[in-house]
């Protein structure tokens, strides 16, 4: 951590920071709003997940679960339905768990203190940070990537991203410059700086509002900064996918209760062997069963994590009417609400009307 920053040099980073915030920050419908389940419900979905993405996914929960009482009491089902498409499913099942443990401790309400919201199942301590901030203004910290990325370039840090020894620095940061008061302005401050001007790639170096202050850009070093950590290797996974139906049924098969997208329901799926890799996807149909496989209807790709999926879809029938689970029978005027893989969802909208 820069030892040498000053408390009048924090003073003024803050001002000038919080000044182009109040300009420049993007009108965002969790902004409008000071409760802490809304906010704390924008924040899981904003997880690895593009702005764009979450809008109307936010508004469309919160219409359905309007409060922790409600989702608590909500089938996992239901939840998973409304989350279907936004991937990493565990941040909405770690949602519903932590609306029950509202109610059952908390009364229904979002507590203030620290340590009883990181006890709730699935919040850490950046989810912690931005409610208890941006609802309560607490001077509660917080680090994602766009602030890790923002400190990483201001301060010239060199450590790379994942390791212990940057987690440390930009934690330290966050917890020295947090204010006392205005602790939610600065914290969205620093997110949306690095959401909209600090990025990733190309960094508009010249709209920053911290330019002169920036170490990385004083050593021309912003584009190289953070130093990233190591990938791992891209997997390339081939999926057959079949589309099988019955009148105005179509047939889904729901995953495992372990393991990837459990619990999930998805269009009966193959992957080709090939390759030395863990499976996505078994080699064979469950239970044994052989459908009859027809004409191609169309192809999508899909990533999940490291793996690049391609997957064909086919027109397959059904060996016989009654099949046993994991197989289920579901209308197909029913698909949207139901709790299917992203990919289950991307491969239904290519198919043919």
């Amino acid at each position: 951590m820069p030892a040498e920053l000053s408390a009048a040099e924090i003073r003024a980073l803050r001002r000038e920071l919080v000044a182009w915030y109040a300009v420049a920050q993007r009108d965002l419908p969790w902004r409008r709003t000071r409760d802490p389940y809304a906010i704390w419900i924008s924040e899981a979905m904003l997880q690895q997940t593009r702005v764009e993405t979450v809008i109307e996914y936010w508004r469309r929960f919160l219409a359905r679960f309007p409060d922790a009482r409600t989702l608590a009491t909500a089938r996992e089902d239901d939840v998973l339905g409304l989350w279907s498409g936004l991937g990493y499913y565990r941040r909405a099942r770690h949602l519903h768990a932590a609306a029950k443990a509202l109610v059952e401790r908390h009364g229904g309400e979002f507590p203030r203190e620290p340590t009883l919201v990181r006890e709730l199942p699935g919040v850490g301590a950046y989810t912690a940070g931005a409610v208890l901030s941006i609802a309560f203004d607490a001077p509660e910290p917080l680090v994602d990537g766009n602030v890790a990325r923002v400190f990483a370039r201001l301060f010239e840090l060199d450590a790379p991203l994942g390791s212990k020894e940057l987690d440390r620095e930009l934690w330290a940061l966050a917890r020295r410059l947090v204010p006392g008061s205005g602790a939610g302005e600065w914290n969205q401050a620093v997110m949306e700086l690095g959401a909209t001007v600090c990025t990733p790639k190309n960094p508009r170096c010249d709209a920053c509002p911290l330019a002169r202050r920036c170490r990385a850009r004083a050593t021309s070093r912003q584009g190289e900064l953070p130093r990233p950590k190591a990938r791992r290797a891209a997997v390339d996974v081939e999926l057959d996918v079949l589309f099988v139906a019955r009148g105005r049924d179509v047939l889904c098969v729901r995953r495992a209760q372990g393991g990837r997208m459990a619990g999930l329901l998805e269009l009966p799926t193959i992957e080709r062997a090939q390759g030395g890799h863990a499976r996505l996807h078994p080699t064979e149909h469950a239970g044994g069963i052989v459908f009859r496989v027809g004409e191609v209807l169309g192809s999508v790709r899909h990533t999940i994590t490291h793996h690049r999926i391609r997957a064909t879809a086919f027109v397959g029938r059904a060996p016989h009417r009654e099949l046993p689970p994991p197989y289920e029978w579901h209308a197909s005027d029913q698909l949207d609400r139901l709790a299917l893989t992203g990919l289950a969802r991307k491969v239904l909208r290519v198919l043919p009307s």
